[in-house]
């Protein structure tokens, strides 16, 4: 087995794209076996989403203790989370606090682009080639690219002419931005835009947003950690992993076991209002399960909801405004937001329906609609992301025979278990397309995604193996399972990520559902996973010829 290094030279056996929470654990658990790894970032420095996503009110909706890493007794000992949902700059500091204690940062590269991977088939090994114009060669390439780490501005014309500052969320600045009696606007009314305008609206001038489709939304209720409440949760940290990993959503929140329909609506009104005023997605995913599958139901839950608005939103022109007619709650992913909705009783917070008028060109001075022209100090684009194959689409990827990965998921991902594609041996993606990562609590998936991955790699190291491809039938299967699983699914009909719809990237407007998750929960999908391995990996084809020199 080879020896690790510090990332000199141009041969490794596994090389990792991504050093955000994914990346981070993987070269772990690959340092840990002494293998000859290394893990490269176009970004200058660590963290993934927690490094880029700087804007104000940018914090963690599952709960902190269960977004850190599990595999560490130490590390959970040592580190103390200051709140229940942790903010941005705790968050990266969290993760250089790993990247350090655990020596990991000589196995990273930064400001390493990759722009191309190519697949020798004659040597069963990968050609990165990067930004820089150098080439890298490994055995394996793990993709841990992240879910939400393209961004998607607007297709607004004008957006250069813009004299004042103006910046995608993603890639809101380094240095603190000061609002301070600036008119602001902020397009968009997504997770990110709902979490941004909570926080800004009491201490700009003027804050303008610009909504075409309002989103469902519960309250965070976030609160401090104490040093007695983190001690209890050290001493519960191995109950509160085992929950999150009998949970669908890999949370704590368990779902209620009763039927919607076998309890009285006062009993539904009493657990609603319980799980309204508590802290997290209980709201979400600790309801009756026919919210999800159950059209009379998510309309009386929907319902419900749009009442708590109506009552915590004054004007009742802006509160029915703010209140989705599209989809029910919990179709997509819930926002969780703090003061959101009492942003809009100030003076100072103006909506704007841009389904009525809409934005027809930014201006030199901030932004025409179809019915006037609007001034701003700083327009803020909260427009969302090219979501899960974004990431991939931006490396020319060239599997066995030339064939690439774009043109192959040009309709939508085709996988096997989320973590391989046929054709594309040797490539890893432990939190990939149709994977159990996106539906869930993202870091547990992400763990489950790279033990299994690394089982993988262990199998093929101790027998020899120098390639794995899975046959275009297991994922074919894989893929029709998974398909399967959303018929059953309100979010089927959402226009979400989770349906592959953006309308900021042309080919993703709505009129095409790609079936981009898992939805059977982390139990079905751990149990599916460890299956195939249980099988002797059932469904992969494995190459045993001679290991060439260049991965050694």
């Amino acid at each position: 087995m080879a020896e690790t290094n510090k990332g000199e030279g141009s041969h490794h056996e596994v090389i990792v794209i991504g050093a955000g929470v994914a990346g981070i654990y993987q070269i772990k658990r690959l340092a840990d076996l002494g293998i000859d790894a290394l893990v490269l970032d176009a970004a200058p420095d660590l963290g993934g989403t927690w490094y880029w996503n700087r804007y104000p009110g940018a914090r963690f909706d599952s709960e902190s203790y269960t977004y850190g890493y599990s595999f560490s007794k130490e590390l959970l000992e040592e580190w103390h989370w200051k709140e229940r949902f942790s903010a941005q700059p705790e968050n990266l500091r969290y993760l250089n606090y790993v990247a350090d204690k655990f020596g990991l940062r000589k196995y990273m590269r930064f400001n390493c682009k990759v722009e191309k991977a190519r697949f020798d088939e004659a040597q069963n090994i990968w050609h990165l080639a990067l930004a820089d114009g150098s080439e890298l060669i490994c055995r394996f390439v793990v993709l841990a690219v992240g879910l939400l780490s393209v961004p998607t501005p607007p297709r607004l014309e004008g957006m250069d002419s813009f004299k004042g500052r103006s910046f995608h969320t993603f890639y809101w600045p380094h240095e603190p931005v000061d609002l301070t009696g600036k008119k602001v606007a902020v397009i968009g009314t997504g997770a990110t835009a709902i979490q941004i305008i909570g926080e800004i609206a009491d201490k700009v001038g003027e804050l303008t947003v610009f909504q075409r489709r309002p989103n469902w939304s519960a309250p965070l209720n976030n609160s401090p950690i104490s040093n007695a409440e983190m001690a209890d949760i050290r001493v519960r940290y191995d109950d509160i992993f085992a929950a999150c990993s009998r949970t669908p959503g890999g949370f704590e929140h368990e779902p209620d076991r009763r039927g919607f329909h076998e309890v009285t609506r006062e009993e539904r009104l009493a657990l609603w209002d319980k799980l309204y005023d508590e802290p997290g997605f209980g709201i979400w995913l600790s309801n009756f399960r026919e919210i999800f599958t159950d059209e009379a139901a998510n309309a009386e839950f929907s319902a419900y909801i749009a009442d708590r608005i109506r009552r915590r939103v004054k004007d009742p022109v802006t509160a029915e405004k703010l209140i989705p007619k599209d989809h029910g709650f919990g179709v997509q992913r819930v926002p969780l937001e703090t003061r959101y909705f009492e942003a809009y009783n100030s003076d100072n917070v103006h909506l704007v329906d841009i389904s009525e008028t809409p934005i027809e060109r930014i201006t030199e001075n901030g932004l025409r609609t179809s019915v006037r022209d609007y001034e701003f100090d700083v327009v803020v684009y909260s427009t969302g992301f090219d979501a899960i194959t974004g990431a991939f689409d931006q490396i020319d990827i060239s599997g066995v025979g030339g064939e690439k990965l774009f043109d192959k998921w040009r309709d939508g991902p085709s996988t096997f278990l989320g973590m391989l594609v046929h054709g594309f041996p040797n490539l890893l993606m432990p939190t990939g397309p149709q994977s159990g990562s996106a539906s869930t609590n993202f870091p547990r998936g992400i763990e489950n995604g790279v033990n299994w991955c690394m089982d993988l790699l262990q199998h093929m190291w101790n027998r020899g193996y120098v390639s794995a491809d899975p046959t275009l039938a297991a994922q074919e299967r894989w893929t029709a399972h998974v398909t399967k699983m959303y018929a059953i699914m309100l979010m089927r009909k959402a226009k979400s990520w989770f349906t592959g719809y953006n309308s900021n990237v042309p080919g993703h407007e709505h009129g095409k559902v790609r079936y981009f998750v898992y939805n059977g929960g982390t139990p079905k999908y751990v149990a599916a996973i460890n299956d195939v391995a249980a099988k002797g990996y059932e469904g992969i084809v494995f190459g045993s010829e001679a290991r060439s020199n260049a991965a050694e």
